[in-house]
C-alpha cells in the first residue's frame, strides 16, 4: 500500500460551510473549488494539515468525517462555520515536490505566542510541548496548519518561522493572531533517524551517532 503524502504547498483556502458534531466525532462540510478538480469520493485532502477522506462532494463543496483521535490531537474541534481552512490534495506520482514530505498526521497543537513584522516578512513564534519540540530542528522543515515552513530559530518552549507576503496572503496564517492555535507536524525524517538510533540487542546491527558520522550522514 502506498502512503498518502502531501507537500505542504497550499492549493487554496476553503470555507467551512457547516459542522455536525457527534459525541465522539464530527462531520465537516467545506466550500472549495480548486481541490475538487479531479477529486472523487475516497480521495484524501489535507484540511489545516490533517489528512481526511472525502465522503461526498459536488462542484463546490465536500464532506469529510473527523474521528475522536483527530479531534483530540488537532484544532479541528475548535473550528466553526465561516472559518477559513488550508486545503491540499494528496500528491500524485510525478507531481513537483515544492515543500517537504508531509503525511497529514498532526503531532500536536501549538499556540501563536508572538507575531511581528520584519521588513516585508512576518515572524511568528509558536509555543509547543517539549515532546513535540524534540523533533524540531533549526533550519529544518515543519508543517503549520499544513503549510511547509522553515524553522528560523528554536527555544526551550517555542520556535519561530518567517512568512513571506505570498504565504500570508494565500493561507490562513495571514489571518491568525497571538493566542490562536495551529496544527503542527514535524519532519518525518527526524522520527526515522530516532528509530534508527534506538540501540539494537545486537550492537553490530544497531545504529549510533558514531556510525552516522563515520558514514557521512551527520
Amino acid at each position: 500500500m502506498v502512503s498518502i503524502i502531501f507537500t505542504g504547498i497550499i492549493e487554496e483556502t476553503g470555507t467551512i460551510n457547516r459542522i455536525e458534531r457527534g459525541v465522539n466525532s464530527s462531520r465537516i462540510n467545506i466550500m472549495a473549488r480548486t481541490v475538487l478538480e479531479g477529486t472523487k469520493i475516497g480521495d484524501s485532502i489535507a484540511i489545516n494539515g490533517v489528512c481526511l477522506t472525502v465522503t461526498s462532494l459536488n462542484s463546490n463543496h465536500f464532506t469529510a468525517d473527523i474521528m475522536a483521535e483527530t479531534l483530540a490531537k488537532t484544532n479541528l474541534g475548535q473550528m466553526h462555520s465561516g472559518q477559513l481552512v488550508n486545503l491540499e490534495r494528496a500528491v500524485r506520482l510525478g507531481d513537483r515536490m515544492g515543500g517537504h514530505l508531509v503525511q497529514g498526521h498532526v503531532d500536536g497543537v501549538g499556540i501563536i505566542a508572538e507575531q511581528k513584522k520584519m521588513d516585508i516578512a512576518t515572524l511568528l513564534r509558536i509555543k509547543a510541548e517539549p515532546e513535540l519540540l524534540a523533533y524540531v530542528v533549526k533550519k529544518g522543515s515543519i508543517a503549520i496548519d499544513g503549510i511547509s515552513l522553515t524553522v528560523v530559530d528554536l527555544f526551550p518552549d517555542s520556535f519561530t518561522v518567517s512568512l513571506i507576503p505570498h504565504t500570508a496572503a494565500v493561507t490562513t496564517l495571514g489571518h491568525k493572531q497571538p493566542g490562536d492555535s495551529v496544527n503542527l507536524e514535524t519532519d518525518i525524517i527526524g522520527r526515522y533517524v530516532e528509530r534508527l538510533l534506538i540501540k539494537s540487542p545486537d550492537p553490530k546491527k544497531g545504529m549510533s551517532m558514531g556510525f552516522l558520522a563515520e558514514n557521512g550522514f551527520i
